[in-house]
């Protein structure tokens, strides 16, 4: 779902939110009585990449890979091994805190809770806690055990989370009243001292500023249409990378685009455009946030201080890829290795591809249906 938002054409919302209800709704308040779970939990503490398989939408059959780089070994669908039952309906993003790990599955309004060393009497990837009340999660960001903020694609508001309770304990409205277009959304989030900016993508073309101390959105920051990813870089610049709609869309239709802003003046510093069959996703920054990546088919890498847009790719997919194209990715943060997704079909299990910071070849990764967001956990 990360790169097909506009496959939830607006006049299908109802039913979008009304499956979400019924997908929500699974009774999983019984979990813990199972069997004993069967994966070593030995080998699943240690650190690691956990791959969020999306699964197909409305099929309930996301699920997730945990990925030892040390050895290279892997374990596919960990989930269901640990807990006996299916993880949920799209599983999108996740979040590492406290001990735990937080995975939004957006298509069932919920974020799962998995014991990753928080409990010493539990198993990893045993299932601790679930969130509920959301209609299309997106992301969590974690301010510390008393507050967190969800995204969500069709709520028109931003959750604020109680973390250490498992529960919403508020809402921030960012309903800007556009009814065509179902304005605002809410996707990916990024702090900058006390404020929090967030990309608006489906039929779009906002970054919303809130401030997280009186949880309200006090500004706003247009851009190219829908922008899909940002991040931060070591300078403090703001990064927002736009794929600019798509053509025959009635909303604004423009070029790509990847645009530098000034967080603490909200001004756009440079625009960097595209050509017009481009459609580039996933920004993503390496572990010294100096150099940027994307995916736009292949994977390109882009310092920060650089004055054009790359000419060539950095990784090229037809030399991996059978379909020729990556679907998602992710930079370890501590050593920079990239990590690339094909999807293949969007029916069979999809590949991850390990790289190293220069491009070399290291693994390949066996993952599930729509290997999409990867996360990168470090256990204390």
């Amino acid at each position: 779902m990360r790169k097909g938002i506009r496959k939830y054409h607006l006049q299908y919302l109802p039913f979008i939110i009304t499956m979400t209800f019924f997908s929500s709704c699974m009774n999983d308040e019984k979990w813990n009585d199972r069997n004993k779970p069967n994966l070593s939990v030995g080998e699943v503490m240690n650190d690691g990449v956990i791959i969020l398989n999306e699964g197909n939408f409305m099929y309930g059959n996301a699920s997730l890979t945990y990925y030892n780089p040390v050895t290279k070994k892997s374990v596919n669908d960990v989930f269901y091994k640990q807990n006996g039952i299916p993880l949920g309906d799209v599983a999108h993003s996740a979040g590492f805190f406290n001990g735990e790990l937080f995975v939004v599955v957006n298509n069932s309004g919920k974020i799962i809770t998995l014991n990753m060393g928080r409990y010493p009497s539990l198993y990893a990837f045993e299932y601790t806690h679930k969130i509920t009340g959301f209609i299309s999660p997106r992301y969590i960001h974690f301010f510390d055990d008393r507050k967190a903020y969800v995204t969500d694609l069709y709520a028109r508001q931003i959750y604020i989370v109680y973390p250490a309770q498992y529960k919403i304990k508020g809402e921030i409205n960012i309903n800007n009243g556009n009814v065509e277009f179902y304005q605002h959304s809410a996707e990916q989030i990024i702090v900058h001292g006390d404020f929090v900016f967030i990309n608006c993508y489906s039929f779009d073309n906002s970054i919303l500023v809130i401030d997280s101390k009186s949880d309200k959105v006090v500004d706003s920051i247009q851009v190219l249409a829908q922008p899909n990813s940002m991040v931060m870089d070591r300078y403090d610049k703001l990064w927002v990378l736009c794929d600019g709609g798509y053509q025959g869309s009635n909303f604004l239709n423009t070029y790509p685009g990847l645009i530098r802003i000034d967080p603490e003046t909200r001004t756009i510093e440079k625009i960097f455009i595209f050509s017009g069959d481009d459609w580039p996703s996933d920004l993503s920054i390496n572990g010294s946030k100096d150099t940027l990546f994307y995916l736009n088919k292949d994977i390109w890498r882009m310092p920060v201080n650089a004055t054009n847009l790359p000419d060539l790719p950095f990784i090229s997919a037809s030399d991996r890829s059978g379909t020729k194209l990556f679907y998602s990715l992710g930079i370890d943060p501590i050593n920079s290795e990239i990590y690339a997704g094909d999807a293949i079909d969007h029916v069979q299990n999809g590949t991850i591809y390990r790289f190293s910071a220069q491009a070399v070849p290291i693994d390949t990764i066996p993952a599930g249906i729509i290997p999409g967001y990867i996360c990168f956990v470090r256990i204390d």
